[in-house]
């Protein structure tokens, strides 16, 4: 008994330091595998563009390949909520849009908690959207699109990624600062909506530079104006939303990378390492350049600090606009 007494308490200490020093040997030898990266949208879309280039990157200086899992639905919810209940094993990451921020407003039932469920990575671009209209719309600027929409309420449509995406979030801003009265036709992700964009199927759409640009350089869409507080590199010719119309309109997408909660810290830092020494790689830049995007590289404080203030703009706008959650 003598001995079950002092030799009890050091077996349990002896357990506690083996399981302490597990997450710490898993991250010595990690990757040692593939590793997922779950688009929670359709392929063809900026998250599904920005994932693919990253992913691309990644495979290479982690040694593992990267791939691509698209998981669209539900306002991307689906995707999400993948990755916050998958092992914190550093194995399944998400590349998460703007969106991230807003389904907690836009629904009334997200089944994850967007701050406690997940470890912010990296936000790794940022983009406007742009407003686009199909040829047969007959306005060439914002002004001549508001003075139509204005004649006709509610006949005008307007095509997004989803209920609560950026590029409907985008447009619902516009539609309210404006005053005007456009319906809204959602899609299962920003690849679907713009076949139907293009299609003449609907009118216009606030999208993505990433995901608009080569159908405006085809002449299949035109674009009116960018939603960021100024000119976009890659359309320099095409005029602010909030000079062209609607003064002090801004909207702005980022595209992020996160773990689920729980990913050891060794693990994260050397993936968000990765991503940075990705982005700052000048083919990395010049690729992003060409479709309208800024490489970012926060630091995963610095991007959770970006999630939980766009929760709480996104939640103001909401309120003014009197959108109300579904």
């Amino acid at each position: 008994m003598a001995f079950m007494r002092t030799a009890l308490p050091c077996i349990v200490a002896s357990l506690a330091v083996s399981a302490a020093a597990l997450p710490a040997a898993h991250a010595a030898d990690y990757p040692n595998r593939p590793i997922r990266l779950v688009v929670p949208s359709a392929a063809g879309g900026g998250t599904d563009i920005v994932g693919r280039l990253l992913a691309q990157k990644l495979s290479q200086s982690l040694g593992q390949q990267v791939y691509v899992e698209n998981k669209p639905g539900a306002g991307q919810m689906i995707g999400i909520d993948m990755v916050a209940k998958a092992p914190a094993d550093g194995y399944t990451l998400l590349m998460a849009a703007s969106t991230l921020a807003l389904n907690p407003i836009m629904y009334k039932k997200v089944p994850y908690d967007t701050l406690r469920d997940l470890a912010p990575i990296s936000e790794i671009a940022s983009l406007p959207n742009v407003l686009v209209v199909h040829p047969s719309v007959p306005a060439k600027d914002v002004e001549q699109l508001l003075a139509l929409a204005r004649r006709s309420p509610g006949k005008l449509t307007y095509a997004s990624a989803g209920v609560g995406t950026s590029p409907h979030m985008s447009m619902e801003l516009f539609a309210s600062m404006a005053n005007v009265d456009i319906l809204h036709v959602p899609y299962k992700g920003t690849g679907p909506a713009i076949l139907d964009l293009v299609a003449g199927q609907v009118s216009m759409m606030m999208g993505n530079t990433l995901s608009v640009l080569p159908h405006i350089k085809a002449g299949k869409l035109r674009a009116l104006g960018v939603s960021s507080k100024d000119r976009n590199a890659a359309l320099p010719d095409l005029p602010a939303i909030g000079a062209a119309g609607v003064p002090g309109y801004e909207s702005v997408q980022w595209y992020g990378l996160l773990a689920p909660a729980g990913t050891p810290p060794a693990i994260v830092e050397r993936i968000h390492a990765e991503a940075v020494r990705a982005l700052a790689s000048d083919d990395m830049k010049r690729q992003l350049a060409t479709e309208g995007a800024t490489p970012v590289g926060s630091s995963p404080g610095e991007f959770g600090t970006l999630i939980r203030t766009e929760i709480d703009k996104w939640t103001a706008l909401a309120k003014a606009a009197r959108i109300e959650p579904q």
